[in-house]
């Protein structure tokens, strides 16, 4: 199968990242995988949930959401029906989960990092493109924080970021658009983090089930996807010099 932009089967979409995108927020970017087009704000609460209180740790989460026409056929605001639908939940947990598991949250004392991922634009990847974007509004946020003495270290231990892959027409590809993705017989969206360590994996048999040597196949498109993001980012946040990842 063709696919757009002529892209070899292991080639990701162009990927761009602006950092700074919102004026108001601690930490923020845009972020595009393609057509796929998400906004990713860090909003600081000097604060933590009721759990963690007088504990001396910290907290990350993350929401997220899809504007009205960030598809060819609008979609209801989940304002109105009065609850996240059960994909908006999942997607949130999953990005909250891949943040929290690189910061140590011990060192950032109590307050609560708020990461908001609204998805202006979907072509398939909406929720790579958001733990990717993600990590570079926390990091910029963290930054924030440390720059006016209101933590010691910046409490990243190391990047994380996330890609699509799947087996269409029984070729494994990377970086699904949503053509690719709506006939696809295998779908997987992998996190992984600079270490080469995988943070999380959701991968499905949309169509036909697949073999280990082809969820090794998928892994290893999802491993040099990954980098290649994990590049861009300490290209755009000058940050993480004082982490020490570049």
């Amino acid at each position: 199968m063709n696919r757009a932009n002529k892209r070899n089967f292991d080639v990701l979409r162009p990927v761009k990242i602006s950092t700074d995108f919102i004026k108001y927020a601690e930490g923020s970017c845009l972020v595009e995988f393609g057509d796929t087009h998400v906004v990713c704000t860090a909003s600081i609460d000097n604060k933590v949930p009721p759990f963690l209180k007088d504990k001396g740790t910290g907290w990350i989460t993350a929401e997220y959401g899809m504007l009205p026409r960030s598809c060819k056929t609008r979609i209801n605001r989940e304002a109105i029906v009065g609850k996240p639908s059960g994909r908006t939940q999942e997607i949130q947990r999953l990005v909250g989960r891949s943040l929290r598991s690189v910061v140590d949250l011990s060192k950032l004392g109590e307050k609560t990092l708020r990461i908001d991922c609204d998805v202006l634009q979907a072509d398939g990847g909406t929720r790579t493109a958001a733990i990717t974007g993600g990590f570079v509004a926390l990091v910029s946020a963290l930054a924030g924080l440390h720059a006016k003495g209101a933590i010691k270290v910046i409490p990243v231990r190391t990047i994380a970021a996330a890609i699509s892959v799947g087996i269409v027409n029984g070729q494994a590809m990377l970086d699904l658009d949503f053509q690719e993705d709506s006939h696809c017989d295998v779908d997987m969206n992998v996190v992984m983090n600079s270490q080469g360590k995988f943070i999380e994996l959701q991968g499905t048999a949309e169509k036909n089930s697949f073999s280990n040597e082809q969820l090794i196949d998928l892994l290893k498109l999802a491993k040099k996807g990954i980098l290649e993001l994990i590049k861009l980012q300490t290209q755009v946040l000058p940050e993480l010099d004082l982490v020490g990842f570049r």
